[in-house]
């Protein structure tokens, strides 16, 4: 038998699992592909966005929301400037009714936004869903009924001109209902679309359009839902297109796609068919729904604001959307959530930490050299495709820090929580304690717990103690220092000489028997408070200190003295 170069690279072997059981989507609906020009168009504007939340994802949920949660949730749905919403299935519940009673009694719904209800093809069901919208100022009545082959068989037992007669009396029903009301406006649902034979959905589609007389300045909603995942993206954009060109009076009808989730490629779908030229786009916030869910609208509006297109919905606080999104569904948002997850804009490896703390360094000087806030500035940091800050979100969770992180990340938390601005020649020295640390613990360290490692490290006291001091210039470029210094069971007065403060402490040093040589400082105040970091050789060691005085000197000599101690604790654990 012949090997080919693929199995000698792949070494899989099959499965156990029986696949041969499904067939693959060609086998169960025809989708007719002709030049197409989706691949090549691009988002330009966000589509009608309408949240279904409060019906299909209402549904889904263990505990359905009571009025007061859908209220809430209704209430931050218009807030974030969404303008068609789909607010209950009447017909379906008494609680699902009494919140659309509600909204028409209140007076709840403001002028510019369209409450959608959805009912299903039964007289009886359609008379319920007239009583509910009665009262509001305007409503879009959503018409559905399954229509796929596997469905009309094993669900409805009907052949497609049973369907279709059932879903003609339905809309002439809703016809009558609605006479006269211009606020009334239709949509219908092919559910299953996906799996529909296209001759059967257009059939349905546009003996609607001409039974409703729909018009341009009245139009009606075609939804063409994805409503069990079957293929790749791509087959469904080749549907849509199918259908934006094939639709009758298409100038009257607003094409609508209704994307699930069950492949995990419900955004991709919704948004291939966007480009494949849908209009308007049902999900729901954080992708609640039914089984793996609805298309999430935020992900999908948040990837337009990432490519510089408004999506005509505001997240800027998203902190307060997931609060109330969770409240009322009662499930939590997965800290891996695109855009909105605790740990989205979280880096905790060291490589990742340093290109973010480098970016967004850099992202500071060019808003100042372009004289712009940094809010306003062209955005480029690496690992962060959108600025926190347009979610209502600090930089403080950025970067975090555990064994995998790097010296860059543990200093843009020093610098950022604890105002200390470590040299960059330091940096590697106080990751080397932060990695043994957060090792020996095997979790994350908080910046409190960062700073207090930092403190032991650096500002305790050794060995080597300076009980009292005081430096004064002699001469001009001399400076004398004199000092009681402790070091092991010995004290003494000690002096030296130097250039300036700092190097006659590092003279006086040399009366203990230390050989002390500065080869790196550096210093910032804060607050009145000066912190300087000192890189010296001890006895032939490199070591780093940090010193924190409200005197600029105070806090050299501190620093001095820190590196020296570390020094000196390392030669004693040698020696023993």
């Amino acid at each position: 038998m012949t090997i080919t170069s693929y199995e000698l690279w792949n070494p899989q072997q099959p499965s156990p699992m029986p696949h041969h059981r499904y067939r693959p989507f060609d086998d169960r609906v025809n989708v007719p592909v002709a030049d197409r020009s989706w691949p090549s168009a691009r988002i330009e504007r966000a589509p009608l966005w309408v949240p279904v939340d409060l019906r299909d994802g209402n549904q889904a949920l263990a505990e359905p929301m009571d009025t007061p949660r859908k209220r809430r949730f209704f209430d931050l749905l218009v807030s974030m400037g969404y303008k068609e919403i789909e607010v209950g299935y009447p017909s379906a519940s008494r609680t699902d009714f009494d919140f659309v009673r509600h909204l028409a009694d209140t007076g709840a719904v403001p002028d510019d936004v369209t409450p959608v209800v959805f009912t299903p093809a039964r007289r009886e069901l359609i008379d319920r869903t007239f009583e509910a919208i009665e009262g509001l100022p305007r409503a879009v009545v959503h018409l559905y009924i399954a229509t796929s082959p596997v469905w009309r068989e094993v669900v409805l037992g009907r052949d497609r001109g049973e369907v279709w007669r059932t879903v003609r009396e339905a809309a002439e029903h809703m016809a009558r209902r609605a006479d006269g009301a211009s606020y009334v406006r239709f949509q219908f649902s092919p559910e299953t679309f996906n799996l529909t034979e296209p001759d059967f959905v257009l059939e349905l589609c546009d003996g609607l359009t001409e039974l409703w007389d729909a018009s341009p300045d009245r139009p009606v909603t075609h939804n063409l839902p994805a409503t069990v995942e079957i293929a790749t993206p791509n087959v469904y954009a080749d549907q849509i297109e199918y259908f934006h060109r094939h639709l009758a009076r298409r100038d009257s009808v607003i094409l609508s796609v209704h994307p699930h989730n069950d492949r995990g490629t419900g955004v991709a779908c919704a948004e291939l068919a966007v480009l494949a030229g849908a209009q308007r786009v049902e999900g729901c916030l954080f992708g609640n729904g039914e089984r793996t869910g609805n298309v999430d609208l935020v992900t999908l509006a948040l990837n337009l604001h990432a490519q510089g297109v408004d999506p005509m919905v505001d997240f800027s606080d998203i902190d307060a959307v997931k609060e109330t999104v969770e409240h009322c569904n009662r499930l939590p948002v997965h800290p891996r959530h695109p855009y909105a997850g605790e740990l989205v804009h979280t880096a905790f490896s060291g490589t990742h930490q340093d290109a973010i703390s480098k970016g967004l360094a850099h992202h500071a000087r060019r808003a100042a050299e372009l004289g712009v806030p940094e809010g306003q500035a062209p955005w480029s940091v690496p690992y962060l495709p959108i600025d926190p800050a347009d979610l209502g979100r600090s930089y403080e969770a950025v970067i975090r820090v555990n064994s995998q992180s790097g010296k860059g990340g543990v200093a843009y938390v020093l610098r950022t929580h604890a105002g200390l601005d470590l040299p960059e020649r330091m940096r590697p020295d106080f990751s080397r304690v932060v990695q043994r640390a957060a090792d020996d613990s095997g979790r994350e360290a908080t910046p409190k717990e960062l700073h207090d490692l930092f403190r032991a490290t650096y500002l305790a006291d050794g060995e080597v103690r300076l009980h009292a001091w005081s430096t004064h210039q002699q001469v001009p470029g001399v400076h004398r220092f004199v000092c009681t210094l402790e070091s092991g069971d010995r004290t003494g007065d000690h002096e030296g000489t130097g250039t300036g403060p700092v190097s006659a402490f590092v003279d006086a040093l040399a009366g203990v028997g230390l050989t002390v040589e500065v080869l790196d400082f550096a210093d910032h105040t804060t607050d009145g408070e000066t912190t300087a970091y000192a890189e010296c050789r001890v006895d032939g060691r490199t070591h780093w200190g940090a010193g924190q005085a409200p005197s600029p000197v105070a806090a050299s000599v501190q620093a001095v003295l820190s590196a020296v101690n570390r020094g000196v604790w390392v030669r004693t654990a040698h020696t023993a």
